[in-house]
Formats: structure tokens, C-alpha cells, sequence
């Protein structure tokens, strides 16, 4: 397959890799959550976060609406959560003796949906939505949401007491699902005198500092990222990933036993944006396998729903995703 050679890095990767710099200072012990939030927010998707209490799921995603020029709004939810708490609703005025929209925290550019799976299912249809289609309906009202708009979630374990599993069409408006675990111990201990220091800082609070991004920005790299090359051969081993996954049985009894259903379209068109993403993170204009598989497992483990035979087995999406590529041929 013929490549492109690489190109020197545009001042925009430039922004971005000091962006990610700047993340990491404040974000011990997560490198893939960093690339992860970088390239959900070039490929212009929602992002789930799953991982246990404290793992600084919530911190990386405000940390990374710090650095933009846009408006964020953070959202607690818990059982009692109402559609009006996220999407607004209509205020009578005595003054006017007319009904006006409040909007809701949903009209924000970057909304965090903190623990998401613990609110009822009416709150997660409103939701879903502004996600698929970045608007909400009040009544007989409809009203779009800012161009730049992203949901960032976080999520814990399902296994948790008070969680509940999202439905599968509110998953598969997420462009990724990323885990993350426990750090090392170096990391440990980087967090540890990270939390000092920021404990003395707030004894002498400074004015924030400037963001480094600017919506335009953003809005560049995403037509650039979108520029990057990608071999038509790729193109199709994109297509063959997705597609061993709604006909498992074509690579072996093992897999259709475990696979219920396969990845949707959506899936075809995550891999693709996000793999170019990736490739222009790193500098490069063009897609190699290695960012396909860089994103593959975030791109599909929410996508691809096991069987009941694979969940008493013990198997894992992850597991699946990683049958699924050592059983397609690269181009």
C-alpha cells in the first residue's frame, strides 16, 4: 500500500500536542484517556468514560473544557433527575401572561453527564436527542443546540449498586467508551504530590488561566483531520472489521456464540473518523493500520453486545473485539 510522505506538523497539531502536555500535568497515570477525550473532540462525537470512583474521570473532562473557548455545564445525575433538569422548560411571566423557554443545561458547547447510568430512563430519552440529533423538542417546540456541542460521560460499573445498563441506542451515539483502571504506583505517587501542591495553590488562589483553544480551532482541526488520507484498501478492512461482527459465524463457531449483535453502521463511520483523528494527532496525513487498532476496542466494545453464553463464559467485549481483529486480514 502505497503511503504519503509525512508532512511537518501544522500550527494546529502544534496547539494540539500542547494541549495534550497541559492535560498531562493535571491528569496522572491516564495517557489513554487524554488521547481519547483529544480525538473524540476531533471526530466530533460524544465520549463514555467507565471506571470506579476516583480515577479522575470527571476531572480529565472538565480539565479539557478549561482549555476550550466554549461554554460548559456539569450535570449530577441521580435518580430523582427530571427531562426539564437537563433540556429546560417553559417559565410562565405573570408580567407578560405568556409561557418563555428556560433553556436547560443541554444548550451548553460541552456538557458533562456525570454518572450517567444512575438516572431514570425518561432522562436518558431526553438525552438521546440532543446527542443523535443536536436539538431538543419542549412541547411543541423544537430548539437546536450550539454547533459546537459535545456530551462527555462518566460511568461507573454497572456492577455498582444504584447503576443502571444505558440502552443500547443511547450507546451507540457515543463515539467511544473508554476504561480506565487503577494507576501504577509511580502514578500513585505523582497524584499524591500533585494533590499537595494543589492544596497550597488554593490557599492563594491565581485568575485562570487563558483557554488554549478557540472554537474556530476546533473546527479546523476537525476539517483537517477529516482531510487525512485513507487508502481505499483500509477503507474496506474498516468495512470487514464491522461487518465480522454481525456475521460472526463466517470466522468461526466460537465467535457467533458469543456475539448477539453486531456493531451498526455507526460503528463503520466511528472507526473512520476516529482513526484519522488519531493518524493526525501523531502528526501523520495519512491512516495506518496501527491507528485503526490504536481505537478499535473504544470504538466497539460498546457496540458489539455478547450473548448470554459469552457472559456466562466470562468473556469480555474487549475479548471479542480482539478475536475480531486477529480474524480479519489486513489489507
Amino acid at each position: 500500500m502505497d503511503m504519503p510522505q509525512p508532512h511537518p506538523a501544522s500550527h494546529l497539531q502544534q496547539a494540539f500536542t500542547k494541549l495534550r502536555e497541559e492535560l498531562q500535568r493535571s491528569i496522572i497515570g491516564q495517557p489513554h484517556l487524554i488521547d481519547c477525550l483529544l480525538v473524540a473532540l476531533l471526530a466530533d462525537g460524544h465520549l463514555l468514560v467507565e471506571g470506579a470512583p476516583g480515577l479522575a474521570k470527571t476531572t480529565a473532562v472538565k480539565a479539557l473544557a478549561a482549555c476550550i473557548e466554549a461554554d460548559f455545564h456539569r450535570v449530577q445525575f441521580t435518580p430523582d433527575l427530571l427531562p426539564a433538569d437537563l433540556t429546560g422548560t417553559d417559565i410562565f411571566r405573570p408580567q407578560s401572561g405568556s409561557f418563555e423557554f428556560e433553556r436547560g443545561p443541554l444548550f451548553h458547547n460541552i456538557v458533562l453527564a456525570d454518572e450517567i447510568n444512575r438516572a431514570p430512563a425518561k432522562v436518558q430519552s431526553a438525552l438521546l436527542e440532543a446527542m443523535a440529533e443536536r436539538q431538543i423538542t419542549v412541547g411543541r417546540s423544537t430548539w437546536r443546540l450550539p454547533e459546537l456541542f459535545m456530551v462527555m460521560a462518566t460511568q461507573n460499573p454497572i456492577e455498582q449498586e444504584g447503576t443502571f445498563a444505558l440502552p443500547e441506542a443511547q450507546l451507540d451515539r457515543f463515539v467511544m467508551h473508554v476504561t480506565i483502571g487503577y494507576p501504577d504506583a509511580s502514578s500513585e505517587l505523582a497524584i499524591l504530590q500533585l494533590a499537595r501542591e494543589q492544596a497550597r495553590r488554593s490557599l492563594h488562589p491565581q485568575p485562570p488561566e487563558r483557554a488554549t483553544l478557540s472554537q474556530a480551532d476546533v473546527f479546523a482541526a476537525r476539517e483537517a483531520a477529516l482531510s487525512v488520507h485513507m487508502a481505499p484498501a483500509l477503507e474496506s478492512y474498516l468495512a470487514q472489521i464491522v461487518l465480522a461482527s454481525r456475521d460472526a459465524g463466517a470466522y468461526g463457531p466460537e465467535l457467533k456464540r458469543w456475539i448477539a449483535w453486531g456493531a451498526s453502521p455507526r460503528g463503520t463511520i466511528a472507526l473512520d473518523r476516529c482513526s484519522r483523528a488519531h493518524a493526525w494527532l501523531t502528526g501523520r496525513d495519512y491512516v495506518l493500520p496501527e491507528d485503526v487498532h490504536a481505537i478499535a476496542h473504544e470504538v466497539l466494545r460498546h457496540r458489539v453486545l455478547l450473548s448470554y453464553e459469552a457472559e456466562a463464559e466470562g468473556i469480555r467485549s474487549d475479548q471479542v473485539v480482539s478475536r475480531l481483529l486477529d480474524l480479519v486480514p489486513l489489507p
